[in-house]
Parts: C-alpha cells; structure tokens; sequence
C-alpha cells in the first residue's frame, strides 16, 4: 500500500470520488490485477491512473517509453492521450505475468499503438531508435539511475520524465538507509535535481512522483 493511502484512506476516498470516472476496461483490469497477482499493491491505480491519462492528453505524445508494465494499467491510461499516430512501447521481464497485460492490451482501442516487450530494460532501451516525448519509470527501484541516463538521450527538449515511488514509504527521508532500494531512489532524486537539464518537482501521489521536463 502506498505511503499516502496507508495514512489516509479516508481522503483517498474522498479523492477517488471527486476524480473524472475510471475507464470500464481499468476497472476489470484492476480488479483481475487483485484476483490473479500476489503484489496487487504494485498496480498504478485509480487515482495515478487519471492523473497520467491527463498528463498524456496535455502533452499528446507521439512516442511514449514505459519501464515496468507489470499488468498494464499504467500503460492504457497514458494511451488515452497518444497521439494519432503515437505509439507505447512498454518492458518488462515477467514473462509468466505477461499474459495478463497483453490480454487488455488486445481488448483496448489502443491495441495496434501498443508494444509489449519482454526482456532486460536496460538492454531494450539500448535497441529503441526513438525520440520519447514521456517516459513512466515503475521497475525496479536498484536500477532507477541507470534508467534516467539511458532515457536522457532520447527524451526530445520539452520532454516530459516521471519516476514512481520516489518517497519510498517515506524511508527517503532516513539519513544513512541500509537498503539498496532506498539509497537507489535517493540518488535518483539527487541526480535529477542537480542536473541543469532538468526541471523538477516531487508530488507526494501515492508513494511520491518524481516529475521531471527536460529543458
């Protein structure tokens, strides 16, 4: 459960209800999403889910990068906002998860602008010949800093970069954390701020978005 909720789930409620509608095909995705996996918690949720659907549509991306699929969530939300021609590409490694994304990913509207690839992030971003206008970063939290250098290349001037769970539970806060996890996240947030060609701003949604524009 994230930071936010776990404290306040009254006012996540009260959230929720004041939030534009959850797209059908999200709500059995969800639902299936904590039928079906053991890390239901992972999912991007009702609350995020709007909140990227939006950002998508103002930025109306042609290209959109997403690392972690996990069940796709995430993903059909940012495809509300593509571009006619835009495209998802989206990685993950769960090859015996996988069947549960692609099963939405063929149901949506969004289908043909979909694609699903399963492998090494870090070695599939390598092989991507694309310029991204936006870029969800939801993987796993020891290779956060190895994402962000190899997505600046390709994110075009204006550029939009957000990083999940950047608060951590709030271990962020911990001056000399023991955990790989959190030391990573930590040097992902450092690295973002200090970079001059980056402006950005943490938002405390769910467990912490880092949102990032590339100048």
């Amino acid at each position: 459960m994230a930071l936010f909720e776990e404290k306040f789930p009254e006012i996540e409620r009260y959230l929720e209800d004041n939030a534009s509608a959850e797209p059908d095909i999200l709500k059995r995705l969800r639902k299936e999403t904590f039928q079906k996996t053991t890390q239901p918690h992972m999912i991007s949720g009702y609350l995020q889910g709007r909140f990227l659907s939006i950002l998508s549509h103002i930025l109306n991306p042609k290209n959109v990068l997403e690392i972690g699929t996990f069940t796709g969530y995430a993903t059909l939300s940012m495809a509300e906002g593509l571009a006619e021609d835009g495209k998802i590409y989206t990685l993950d490694k769960n090859e015996d998860l996988a069947y549960l994304p692609q099963k939405y990913f063929d149901e949506s509207e969004y289908s043909a602008q979909i694609e699903f690839i399963l492998g090494d992030a870090k070695e599939e971003i390598k092989k991507l010949d694309v310029t991204f206008d936006l870029v969800f970063i939801d993987a796993d939290k020891e290779n956060y800093a190895a994402y962000i250098e190899l997505i600046k290349p390709k994110l075009r001037k204006g550029g939009v970069v957000l990083i999940d769970n950047v608060l951590w539970y709030g271990k962020v806060i911990e001056e000399n954390p023991k955990d790989k996890s959190t030391q990573q996240i930590k040097l992902v947030n450092k690295i973002v701020t200090e970079d001059p060609d980056f402006e950005n701003v943490i938002l405390p949604l769910r467990d912490g978005v880092h949102l990032i524009r590339k100048k």
